[in-house]
């Protein structure tokens, strides 16, 4: 069923009133403290300048870094809000360091239209991972309507995310929100095909029930990262030294028995001792991986041949790298993927990079903008492709 945006909110709704609206502001800071990559603090802008266009006093919450329910300096959201102004140029923007307490509900209401408020980390609060109502009753004092944006968390049932969305309404999507669930859920339900999913990463483990989702539904699954060699280990290969879920074999050779044809691996493989040796990195094919070396990378017979899979598509799905992509030479899988993934958006395919580290690639590459759309969310879409529920989507009203 879709879910109410904030553009399905009248005039009226929006006003004058406290738009409570749950971001995703977990960004990287450096070791000067400063905001180093503002990817998502820019994703949640079109959201906040709507509701700010509209009259609406913005309230915003967010989580950064894994704090453990107490206050840390050093995951305040103090820098966060400093890039957040840079962004709003000619807004007021202030910083309340705090959440649930007395001065923050002060600060909501002595906000004027068209201001924000950014609260402290949402994560300083005990009660917010196990959402806590005590807390998700305070937290819907700050806002009279409430904005979930923040994908990224949608799949975990906290407080901010979820609790609150049950006591303040209307509670509704933002405009990333929404973007991300009309990408994926199109993905899903009606792709235009021909349909092509490429997953990496480490491993299988984490994307069986993505790959068992997906398979019904393309044309080709293509497979790279290390989660090929325990395929491969499958399959009765030598794997080397290469990174391998023994327990995961038996499962493995089954998947490639059910999938048949649509699951492809890697022809060939970039083998080195280890990611610190690339100047010893070498192309292979599968059967010819040595026993002292590892796969770091699909090689280059496939990543040619995932290219043209992939330019022959029209809607593709990325997840998940194609060998360590922070080490060159072992980039240049990820690269191919991410270059014939801008070259097939160019020719009119719908191409969607399903967060994590394959939106880091897709970044670092500058080939982001170049796709139809990066999401912000890595676990959160992985969750939806698999067909599970998102608590933070599923409490948010209905058309």
């Amino acid at each position: 069923m879709a879910k109410l945006t904030i553009r399905d909110l009248p005039a009226d709704k929006l006003r004058g009133q406290r738009a409570l609206v749950r971001v995703d502001f977990n960004v990287p800071l450096d070791e000067h403290g400063a905001v180093s990559d503002d990817t998502r603090i820019r994703a949640a802008i079109p959201t906040i300048e709507y509701l700010l266009n509209r009259g609406a006093r913005v309230v915003l919450l967010s989580h950064l870094g894994r704090p453990k329910a107490k206050a840390e300096p050093k995951y305040s959201l103090e820098p966060v809000s400093r890039r957040l102004a840079e962004l709003l140029p000619g807004r007021s923007v202030t910083f309340v360091e705090s959440t649930d307490s007395d001065e923050a509900q002060k600060a909501t209401h002595e906000l004027k239209d068209g201001e924000v408020v950014l609260l402290e980390n949402t994560r300083f609060l005990p009660g917010e991972e196990t959402n806590d109502v005590g807390l998700s009753r305070t937290l819907a004092e700050l806002g009279d309507l409430y904005v979930n944006d923040a994908f990224g968390t949608a799949h975990r049932a906290h407080a901010s995310t979820e609790g609150v969305a049950r006591l303040l309404k209307p509670a509704v999507a933002g405009l990333l929100m929404q973007k991300e669930l009309d990408y994926l859920q199109g993905a899903l339900d009606e792709p235009k095909k021909p349909f092509v999913a490429i997953l990496g990463g480490s491993k299988i483990s984490g994307k069986i029930d993505v790959i068992e989702a997906l398979l019904p539904k393309v044309d080709a699954l293509l497979v790279g990262g290390a989660m090929a060699c325990t395929f491969y280990k499958a399959m009765g290969l030598e794997t080397g030294t290469s990174l391998v879920e023994p327990d995961r074999v038996a499962m493995a050779k089954e998947l490639i028995e059910k999938a048949g044809s649509i699951l492809i691996l890697p022809h060939d493989a970039m083998v080195a001792p280890s990611r610190e040796d690339g100047g010893k990195a070498r192309a292979v094919s599968r059967e010819n991986i040595p026993a002292d070396m590892a796969m770091l990378d699909i090689g280059p017979r496939s990543a040619e041949s995932y290219s043209r899979a992939i330019l022959s598509a029209q809607t593709v799905l990325w997840n998940g790298p194609m060998g360590v992509f922070e080490s060159p030479p072992f980039d240049k899988g990820t690269r191919a993927i991410a270059d014939a993934m801008a070259q097939a958006t160019g020719k009119g395919a719908t191409t969607i990079v399903g967060g994590g580290d394959s939106a880091a690639a897709v970044e670092q590459a500058g080939l982001a903008s170049k796709m139809s759309h990066v999401s912000t969310g890595g676990g959160a879409s992985l969750e939806f492709l698999e067909g599970k529920t998102l608590p933070g989507v599923d409490i948010l009203d209905e058309r």
